[in-house]
């Protein structure tokens, strides 16, 4: 096939889903042209049948790319390309943030449901790289458990970890930063040309709205601020939080904890996550039920959690933005050093907090984790972390989606973990180190005729509610829940 021809079916393509208007095609044509440093093509072209899917043509048109040295043949300088041709279906921000906001009033969920679709269609979602992940659900104690591998986002090559090393300069500041919408991309800053970027006025300051393009969950979402400051979790975090819950109604919107090692692995610009998704800890089930001592027009409840969660729930928005408040600064005063709690050590604090708001019809619910970073010579790693034991499956810091339920597993457990089922199976195989005492366990264990996956992925669940249970502060133990009430009696 022609490079003219792929041209056009991916023009005539991009018409017919509406992402390029026909009065548009030869402009979109020349632009491609340009990218492909071309200057000529036959105008009596007829589109193929069938039309080719846009991304088929898009990898025809890097190919090509590629084939002529146009581009480099590494991951990077693909990525870029293909960011560029996207952007030619793309509509500029302005536009964008124009059709948003006339969709927002008929319904917001159509200017949601609309962004997303586009973002979808011109690939800043990576739809094909996001299918590549392994997903499934195992039961606990505590309800279901969902389990991801994540095999979408690309790991980095050591050349490319080395480049952005070597990087001094300072815009975009981070991946974050609203300056990358529309950036070309450098080592360390993937290209962006085709990302499009909402402005969401929170309590008189714009923030950016955006898919994630390596989403984890249904409509994965990131609210950050303007401007490049840090991570800092405080009253004002329930009050954006509530107001996007307000301006979004049918998505959830959570923050991470603001110190280290609980704060997820983005502290540098303040952010926030949301989507359209249904996680295990919404459906936990409820330990104690009261009406706040200040509020009683928010409801409390204690989850029966792996880690220790209060949810308030109220149709006052401001009754909540004060409860949730008195209990987020009574959290990072409290010390308990017969359950290894400390609030802090010299001028260090140790104890946060994680956020979760979501609607439920009229009434505002907002899920108050408790989270303590504190590390010992015993635990170097973290007190309330993934302990060493559970470490071959997951070690990397418990943010926000892990506390939800949702275990986001690194892509060596791919074939570290078919390893495992292999040996389980009978079969002659080298297992990971790490692995091979929880694999001699699990063999022993096993019964006959038992099907191998089902007893790994089980496994894997059971190690991930290990992983969640040491990041709980309040064990379940006696001491661990008298403790916790104790310390919610002063809210009764």
């Amino acid at each position: 096939m022609s490079i003219d021809q792929i041209i056009h079916d991916f023009v005539t393509k991009a018409s017919a889903k509406h992402r390029i208007h026909v009065l548009d095609y030869y402009y979109a044509v020349n632009r491609l042209l340009h990218l492909l440093q071309l200057d000529k093509f036959d105008t009596e072209l007829l589109p193929s049948l069938p039309l080719p899917k846009l991304l088929d043509s898009l990898d025809q048109l890097v190919a090509y790319a590629v084939k002529e040295e146009i581009i480099a043949d590494t991951p990077r300088a693909r990525d870029e390309f293909e960011a560029q041709i996207m952007d030619v279906l793309t509509p500029l921000p302005s536009t964008v943030n124009k059709e948003f906001w006339e969709s927002y009033q008929e319904a917001p969920m159509r200017a949601t449901d609309d962004f997303y679709h586009l973002c979808r269609d011109n690939d800043y979602i990576k739809t094909r790289q996001i299918a590549k992940n392994e997903e499934y659900t195992v039961s606990s104690p505590y309800g279901d458990l969902s389990i991801t591998i994540n095999l979408s986002k690309p790991e980095k090559t050591r050349q490319e970890i080395l480049e952005a090393q070597k990087v001094t300069d300072e815009y975009p500041k981070c991946q974050l930063c609203a300056e990358n919408e529309g950036y070309h991309g450098r080592p360390g800053i993937a290209g962006r040309t085709n990302h499009r970027v909402i402005r969401i006025p929170i309590h008189g300051e714009n923030w950016g709205f955006q898919y994630s393009p390596y989403a984890y969950y249904n409509e994965h979402c990131i609210i950050f601020t303007k401007k490049h400051i840090p991570m800092n979790v405080g009253t004002h975090t329930i009050h954006n939080l509530l107001e996007l819950v307000t301006v979004l109604p049918h998505y959830f919107v959570g923050s991470n904890a603001g110190l280290p090692i609980v704060g997820g692995s983005m502290l540098g610009h303040e952010h926030y996550q949301g989507g359209r998704h249904t996680f295990p800890m919404e459906s936990a089930k409820v330990l104690d039920t009261w009406q706040w001592q200040t509020q009683p027009e928010v409801t409390a409840e204690r989850l029966y959690w792996p880690m220790s969660v209060v949810r308030l729930r109220s149709d006052d928005k401001q009754a909540l933005i004060q409860a949730g408040t008195e209990l987020m600064q009574a959290w990072e005063s409290y010390s308990n050093e017969a359950l290894a709690i400390v609030a802090a050590t010299d001028t260090e604090k140790h104890n946060a907090v994680t956020l979760i708001a979501r609607r439920k019809g009229s009434a505002y619910e907002l899920d108050v984790v408790l989270r303590n970073n504190r590390t010992t010579e015993a635990f170097p790693d973290g007190v309330f972390h993934p302990h060493q034991d559970v470490q071959h499956i997951k070690k990397e810091n418990i943010g926000l989606i892990e506390v939800l339920g949702l275990a986001i597993l690194p892509p060596r457990l791919k074939t570290e973990l078919a390893d495992v089922e292999s040996y389980l199976a009978g079969e002659e195989v080298t297992i990971a180190p790490y692995h091979q005492d929880w694999a001699d366990t699990l063999k022993q264990q096993k019964e006959a005729d038992t099907d191998v996956t089902t007893v790994v992925q089980n496994a894997v669940g059971q190690k991930f509610q290990r992983v969640l249970e040491d990041a709980g502060v309040f064990k379940y133990t006696t001491e661990g829940q008298e403790a916790f009430d104790v310390f919610m009696n002063q809210f009764k």
